[in-house]
């Protein structure tokens, strides 16, 4: 019996933990070093040597002392277990919160997709912030006329001591003169280059009317939004307002052109009923507004 609750205690540990097979046949050799030819001596006489007497109680301790630390490794694989799923987990959350700071860190959609939609159903934003627009290149294959040119560079620029001044003046008669393109470039110098100028105002929008006169309702909007989110109160905030609507309605968008004109009329009264009257009832009769 002294024998046989080793290899059993063996048996059940090698069942439960197979990595430790090692350690446990080296216990068991400590307990039982007549079990194995490889640690016991032969006496000299050549008379079969006599197994040593082990005890029962020391039997019984040494395989409890065995089974017990199998318990106890057993206990810490867990403990581990647990440690590297938590850590696991963590490591999944920090990379889910990466992507989700690169995303936010994207680069910004180009200004003709922003332009569908250029207003919000609230009444204190037309829409939402707008990305900087740049004008829409000109086919490379495009050239202006020796005509055209000329009639351009006939165009005086002004020159006074505001240089901004003269910027958008130049612009101005650009676009009055019906050279749209032309007028395009000079505005977007303006506005790049002098952006806090108190003619800034009158350069986004005029920007806009530019592209809108154009026949380039995409490019127009975003100028107008921009115009208008910029100061609410400037000088031409109320025409850009005005005017997206206008682009929205070429653009065949009615529900946010019927947004821009009722934020028009709640925010610019006087506006509404006065300078720009006949231009609001116009715009209104455009478009069907539940």
């Amino acid at each position: 019996m002294a024998t046989s609750m080793p290899a059993a205690a063996q048996d059940d540990s090698q069942a439960r933990i197979r990595k430790l097979e090692a350690e446990v046949r080296a216990l068991q050799r400590k307990v039982f070093p007549g079990g194995d030819g490889r640690y016991f001596e032969p006496e000299i006489s050549g008379q079969p040597a006599a197994r040593p007497s082990v005890s029962t109680t020391t039997s019984t301790t040494a395989v409890t002392d065995i089974l017990a630390r199998l318990d106890a490794l057993e206990t810490q694989l867990q403990r581990l277990t647990a440690q590297y799923e938590v850590g696991g987990n963590a490591m999944r959350l920090l990379e889910e919160r990466i992507e989700a700071l690169e995303a936010a860190n994207a680069p910004a959609p180009s200004p003709a997709a922003t332009t569908t939609a250029p207003a919000s159903t609230s009444s204190t934003s037309a829409a939402q912030p707008a990305a900087t627009p740049t004008p829409t290149p000109s086919p490379a294959a495009t050239q202006p006329s020796a005509e055209r040119v000329a009639a351009v560079q006939a165009i005086a620029k002004p020159q006074t001591d505001d240089a901004a001044d003269d910027e958008y003046s130049y612009g101005f008669r650009l676009w009055d003169a019906g050279f749209f393109p032309e007028a395009q470039q000079q505005l977007t110098l303006f506005v790049e280059r002098y952006p806090s100028h108190w003619r800034a105002t009158y350069g986004r929008n005029l920007l806009g009317r530019a592209y809108l006169d154009d026949g380039k309702p995409n490019d127009a909007a975003p100028w107008f939004l921009r115009n208008y989110q910029a100061d609410k109160n400037a000088p031409r905030a109320g025409d850009s307002l005005l005017y997206l609507a206008e682009a929205m309605i070429a653009l065949d968008d009615t529900k946010r052109a019927c947004i821009a004109l009722a934020e028009f009329g709640e925010t610019y009264p006087a506006l509404a009923a006065g300078r720009l009257q006949s231009q609001y009832e116009r715009n209104l009769g455009r478009v069907t507004c539940s």
